[in-house]
């Protein structure tokens, strides 16, 4: 008899120490949220890797300049670009949180990563997030031409979490517009359901650090202004034989787990290249506890790697 998958031990350790009484999502704000993403990274990412060159920079967004973080791991080859649109269910997370992060997938890819820091919610709801990342993407050959950078003019977008949502519906746009030149996109453990709509939710709603009553309170303050939830979902978005292809990883004890294979099955059924990862006894977030659990790490972004670099 197979005996189903449990949670990593060490991450079990870790979540039996804050899983607290008292700490649910109405007692925390949006600067408290920030703080506490920021302190988990930088606590459990500490391994960073060297990248021949990284800087940052701007580019004009629709009502501000958007800022941008460049890693080059091969500045004197041509290499192709990953758009990196980090998590944060839209209301946390930074270039500088997720630095670490951006630097290994650069390293294990060899790809020019751009990760770009877009406007937050809930100072910046729906959709100046994706308003940004729509500039970043329709200026960014420009962009990389007038720094005189190497690049092969081959976008693939990689997001986690909320960042995936970003990505999805990015690529599901992509079918019909033209100045979003979207090759692939690879997500990890994704937000693609605003609905909240998928068994995991309910299944996993407590005790794994992304908790169902947390996910509606980062919605909540995404989605300000009556916005079909249903519409707004990447879930349910139309899917033509032009979508990019997609690689997606799912993590095991992640309450969005559903949603992604759900997407993915989707996909295919039009006949959509896919590719699928699962990191069975991981939780949401495990590429911000690194050092919990280093190995599925470096499954994750060697898996990225091969689906970044396929033919």
């Amino acid at each position: 008899m197979l005996t189903a998958p449990a949670p990593d031990s060490s991450l079990l350790r870790w979540l039996g120490g804050i899983n607290q009484p008292g700490s649910g999502p109405l007692q925390i704000t949006p600067s408290l949220m920030r703080k506490s993403l920021a302190r988990m990274t930088e606590t459990f990412v500490t391994d960073l890797p060297a990248i021949a060159r990284v800087w940052d920079d701007q580019l004009a967004g629709p009502h501000r300049a958007i800022s941008l973080r460049h890693y080059d791991p091969a500045p004197e080859a041509a290499t192709p670009v990953a758009l990196f649109i980090h998590g944060g269910g839209h209301m946390c997370g930074s270039v500088q949180i997720y630095d670490g992060i951006c630097r290994k997938l650069a390293a294990a890819s060899g790809h020019l990563v751009v990760s770009v820091d877009y406007r937050l919610a809930p100072e910046h709801p729906y959709p100046a997030a994706l308003e940004d990342c729509q500039a970043v993407i329709r200026q960014l050959w420009q962009h990389l031409d007038q720094h005189q950078i190497r690049y092969r003019p081959s976008l693939s977008l990689v997001g986690d979490s909320g960042g995936g949502a970003l990505c999805a519906t990015l690529a599901a746009q992509s079918q019909q517009d033209q100045s979003l030149p979207v090759r692939q996109q690879a997500l990890i453990y994704p937000s693609l359901d605003y609905t909240l709509s998928s068994p995991s939710i309910d299944e996993l709603a407590n005790g794994y650090l992304l908790e169902k009553t947390r996910i509606q309170w980062y919605f909540d303050h995404y989605l300000q202004r009556g916005e079909c939830r249903t519409t707004v979902s990447p879930l349910f978005m139309p899917v033509t034989p032009a979508h990019p292809p997609t690689g997606l990883i799912t993590a095991g004890f992640c309450p969005l787990r559903d949603e992604g294979r759900h997407y993915l099955d989707r996909l295919s059924s039009i006949g959509i290249a896919t590719q699928h990862h699962s990191e069975d006894t991981m939780i949401h977030a495990y590429l911000n506890l690194e050092n919990l659990v280093p190995q599925a790490c470096e499954r994750t972004y060697r898996w990225l790697s091969q689906f970044l670099n396929r033919d």
